[in-house]
């Protein structure tokens, strides 16, 4: 399925795409693409330094006239041939992703790559349908419309477990808008967005509309974020960091985007289809190794279903197939490096001290020992105030507690600092309805955990941060709205003059 290239050879020009062409970063320090599948290195190559970083958003700034002042259908037509360029690129795609992630080629070519190509598609159309309130008469004497129109150069920062999909989160809205932008992808995971920004190029969107800077956070990240050429900043990240962003961004006034960290609550009330909701736990926590905001962290089982809940979970996560991610056969990757996976592994020793390992908690051996991987593991018996119940652990670890009363099921449910996502398990829609309510989260799902599409929102509230990715909703963050008023009497002096000189004239 996965159509291989020589990476190296691919990317020999180097790691950064500006003005529409590769080229290789100006910091002294050389980074290393790294297969977490086996340890070894696949690509190296000159991060970006601050030099960098101004010269990607002078080219954006330099593309920004045009570009924003093209027809919402000349954007829309090169946006359509941007997602047919994608698609036939597809299986490139998907090889690059799984070789720099470690995801099983299955999760790349099913679900990354389409979703990402259907999202080019949507925002294309999407493109030609700014909303804005109906010009009208609101105050007798004038007639009032609204503009929507792009901010500006965009700074981006996209996280390491989805590289292709938050490449196109970040820059298919804001270039919808009219926008520019200067996405920065992790140092870890550089080659998808690469590659998106060239297909980028290929679909005839003029260059510098969408450039790539690889470095790290500290040097090329805080230098765009805190850039004066740069209207807006996108992060999409921990929460720690994302406070960070906000800092830098405050200090220059820009619009800002935070989509943060999740520990996402499983709700699963005691008519609920147990079988399925068992499913949905072990899919739901297991999704890309864990390393997923959204993911199911914390299950909340009503306490007649809490044993054989815990006893189905367990029985599916001995059937979850660890290997190459380039086995069709696959299930669960490896983490994205051996640094997570020792992290993982950390939270799940510590937990030991006062929760059960049910199953998993260990990273296995043979063939598997050289790669990042970490076995399925399912955790009973913690505190609700504890660390694996409370911390974003980002990992294949799913942790089980009872509740009795509807009540404390949702109150457990709101008691983290996070608010992105969550699920709720039952027949009675009534119990689903209130659950919907109550749950504080940007999205919540009912009977399923993890299904996105490009027309519905994603987002956070609380500690995972404020405004939506995909969707219509999203031109709100990369749009800004101008009021324009038109005066319609012609006459020299108007009535309310006479608050500032005068009186009411009869």
């Amino acid at each position: 399925m996965d159509q291989r290239f020589d990476v190296t050879e691919r990317f020999a020009q180097g790691a950064q795409y500006i003005a529409g062409r590769l080229r290789t970063g100006g910091s002294e320090r050389i980074h290393a693409v790294v297969d977490p599948a086996t340890g070894e290195q696949v690509y190296t190559y000159r991060l970006a330094g601050a030099a960098d970083v101004d010269d990607a958003v002078a080219a954006a700034r330099a593309a920004f006239p045009v570009w924003a002042g093209a027809t919402p259908g000349e954007r829309s037509d090169a946006m359509h041939r941007f997602a047919a360029a994608l698609g036939e690129r597809a299986g490139e795609l998907a090889y690059a992703e799984s070789l720099q992630c470690g995801k099983p080629i299955k999760l790349s070519a099913e679900f990354d790559v389409p979703g990402s190509v259907d999202n080019t598609a949507f925002f294309a159309g999407a493109a030609r349908h700014l909303e804005g309130k109906a010009a009208a008469e609101y105050s007798g004497d004038h007639t009032s419309y609204v503009r929507r129109e792009p901010i500006g150069v965009v700074g981006s920062i996209a996280p390491w477990n989805y590289p292709l999909q938050m490449a196109a989160w970040k820059v298919l809205p804001a270039i919808a808008a009219g926008n520019t932008i200067v996405l920065k992808p992790a140092e870890l995971t550089p080659l998808t967005s690469l590659m998106f920004a060239q297909a980028a190029t290929e679909a005839g969107i003029p260059d510098g509309v969408v450039n790539i800077v690889t470095g790290t956070g500290p040097e090329a990240g805080e230098h765009l974020v805190g850039h004066p050429g740069v209207a807006m900043t996108s992060f999409t990240g921990s929460t720690g960091v994302g406070k960070r962003v906000a800092e830098l961004a405050t200090a220059t006034v820009k619009r800002l985007h935070l989509e943060l960290g999740g520990k996402a609550p499983f709700v699963v009330f005691d008519d609920a289809d147990v079988e399925a909701a068992a499913h949905g736990a072990v899919a739901g926590a297991l999704i890309n190794s864990g390393q997923d905001c959204t993911a199911a962290t914390r299950a909340y089982v009503q306490r007649p279903l809490y044993d054989a809940f815990v006893a189905a979970v367990a029985d599916l996560m001995a059937t979850v197939r660890l290997g190459d991610p380039f086995d069709p056969h696959t299930d669960l990757g490896p983490l994205i490096s051996h640094a997570q996976r020792d992290r993982v592994a950390g939270f799940v020793e510590r937990a030991r001290g006062y929760a059960t390992v049910v199953t998993g908690g260990e990273a296995p051996g043979g063939d598997l020992a050289k790669g990042a991987y970490y076995r399925p593991t399912l955790i009973t018996g913690a505190a609700q105030d504890s660390e694996i119940v409370q911390s974003e652990i980002f990992g294949p670890v799913l942790v089980v507690l009872p509740f009795d009363s509807d009540d404390e099921g949702l109150a457990l449910a709101n008691d983290t600092p996070y608010g992105l996502a969550a699920s709720a398990w039952s027949r009675d829609v009534y119990r689903t309805n209130r659950a919907t309510r109550e749950i504080k989260a940007g999205c919540v799902w009912i009977n399923d955990h993890i299904p996105i599409i490009s027309e519905m929102p994603h987002g956070g509230m609380r500690a995972s941060g404020y405004g939506k990715d995909m969707s219509a909703y999203s031109f709100e963050e990369y749009t800004q709205v101008k009021h324009v008023m038109f005066d319609n009497t012609a006459e020299a002096r108007k009535d309310w003059h006479r608050t500032v000189f005068g009186d009411r004239q009869t």
